[in-house]
């Protein structure tokens, strides 16, 4: 199965300029194997999502099919075939009170 990951402007000098990268990953496959996937190919953008224990990165928004992950399953969540995950930076300060 393929998905499509699409890199925010901040992101693209870790995955060699690429804005849009095709990803293929197995049948069963979640959004943590996707990251492993890119960590593999481009160590950098591997570290600039997940910090060393390979938790979500709190100043990343990724989103799979529009939604954030964290309002899903996290590095959990389920893909299905030809699904986009956006990866964009936090918007800081956004928010009440």
């Amino acid at each position: 199965m393929n998905v499509t990951v699409l890199l925010a402007d901040r992101f693209r000098s870790a995955a060699d300029g690429a804005a849009e990268l095709s990803v293929e990953v197995t049948e069963q496959a979640d959004l943590g194997a996707v990251l492993d996937l890119l960590d593999a190919r481009y160590p950098t953008l591997g570290g600039a999502l997940r910090d060393e224990r390979h938790e979500l990165r709190v100043d990343v928004g990724i989103y799979v099919d529009g939604t954030e992950c964290r309002n899903l399953d996290g590095a959990d969540t389920a893909l299905t075939d030809g699904a986009e995950i956006q990866v964009v930076p936090s918007v800081a300060g956004a928010g009440g009170a």
